[in-house]
């Protein structure tokens, strides 16, 4: 941590979140003022046994507050996921959800919180339509959300990304009330994270500032978050990556992606219409899967993108700004923090191109796309994705 100061505040925007090293001590006192006695905590398989979970629990308990863990979660959660909570949601008479972990665990945490007082299915509130009317909002669980990894942003959001095993499509579960009640920030629950994961998770916080930036949809207050969002990546994900004690740069890494969430209220676009299929077809994980389209994607929206581009390459103070700088810095980014450079890297052919082009279209995240690209245009781009070709 810097010597020069010790950042600690506290935010009340888009909800409250506590923000500094050590404020996770503060995580039994935000249940409590929620009216929480016994807390269910979701986190994912890996954090279950690890010393953050486990000193969380205990803190919990020593001020009164019951808490258990639930931790059945798949890296891209699934409906049976969710159902399994609710059922140890229930059958533990819990009144609250502590949301911990990476944005997988806080994702199917929220949706538990919200299908415990539901008697319709979980896809009866896919985010289509006015769906988010037929939610039973006095059902609704409150949540207090503990971000370990810098990337998703699920903390401040009001979704959550399930899954549906039977179709093989990643749908978005939406009510405004999802949002957590509380949050916190603490870099000192993230210094563990391998580095490879770092580097993957806030490549995923950039692609939501990224795509948020150049959405076309009118909304100011959302592009200036989005760019300072990517001014904090560019300043802070290389350290981050290389030296997991530097508890500055992984507190704005951290704020970095709470800052994407917000900005994508103005959309995401062609890497998240991409990258939605091919987690639900190949499992593999959204981050890095964002990580790897970006340049492809940028170079496919340049037509539309560029001038807006060369306005970021500004700001980020690259040398000659223009459309090539910041595509040249995302690559260089890449590069020095592990990121493969093509979809092969990872174990993705183009053998399922057409089907992905035809999943692509009709993701949400297409909608806000600045060029509304067709079915074999996405196909295309997953192929040059698959090769390098640039």
């Amino acid at each position: 941590m810097s010597t020069k100061e010790i950042i600690r505040a506290n935010w009340n925007y888009p909800t409250t979140i506590k923000v500094g090293a050590g404020r996770i001590v503060e995580l039994p006192s935000l249940c409590q003022a929620l009216g929480m006695n016994n807390a269910l905590l979701v986190t994912d398989p890996g954090l279950a046994s690890l010393p953050i979970v486990q000193q969380a629990v205990a803190n919990c308990q020593s001020t009164g507050l019951a808490c258990a863990v639930f931790s059945n979660i798949k890296g891209n959660p699934t409906e049976q996921n969710v159902t399994d909570g609710v059922h140890a949601y229930r059958a533990g008479k819990f009144d609250g959800v502590i949301a911990f972990g990476g944005g997988s665990a806080l994702d199917a945490a929220k949706a538990v919180a919200l299908m415990v007082g539901q008697d319709r299915p979980l896809w009866d509130f896919e985010d289509t339509g006015d769906n988010y009317l037929r939610v039973n909002v006095a059902g609704m669980a409150p949540v207090v959300a503990v971000p370990t990894t810098a990337g998703t942003g699920s903390e401040v959001g009001r979704a959550s990304v399930i899954t549906d095993v039977k179709t093989h499509v990643k749908r978005i579960i939406f009510h405004a009330r999802m949002l957590p009640a509380a949050v916190i920030l603490d870099p000192e629950l993230s210094a563990g994270l391998p580095a490879m994961l770092t580097a993957a998770t806030g490549m995923d916080a950039l692609s939501h500032n990224l795509e948020a930036y150049c959405s076309p949809f009118y909304h100011p207050m959302a592009s200036g978050i989005a760019l300072e969002g990517i001014r904090l990546v560019k300043e802070n994900l290389p350290g981050a990556v290389q030296d997991g004690s530097n508890l500055d740069a992984r507190l704005n890494m951290l704020v970095a992606s709470s800052m994407g969430a917000t900005a994508f209220q103005r959309g995401l676009g062609a890497m998240h219409a991409l990258a939605h299929p091919l987690g639900a077809l190949y499992d593999a994980h959204h981050g890095t899967l964002n990580a790897i389209l970006m340049p492809y994607v940028l170079l496919a929206n340049r037509a539309a993108i560029a001038e807006r581009i060369t306005s970021l390459a500004r700001y980020l103070d690259l040398p000659q700004p223009s459309f090539d700088a910041f595509l040249d810095w995302v690559l260089a980014l890449r590069e020095k923090i592990g990121i493969p450079h093509t979809l092969a890297g990872i174990g993705i052919d183009a053998a399922q191109a057409e089907l992905i082009g035809r999943m692509a279209v009709v993701d949400g995240s297409a909608a806000t796309n600045p060029i509304q690209f067709s079915e074999s245009a996405y196909a295309e781009i997953l192929r040059n994705a698959v090769t390098g070709r640039l």
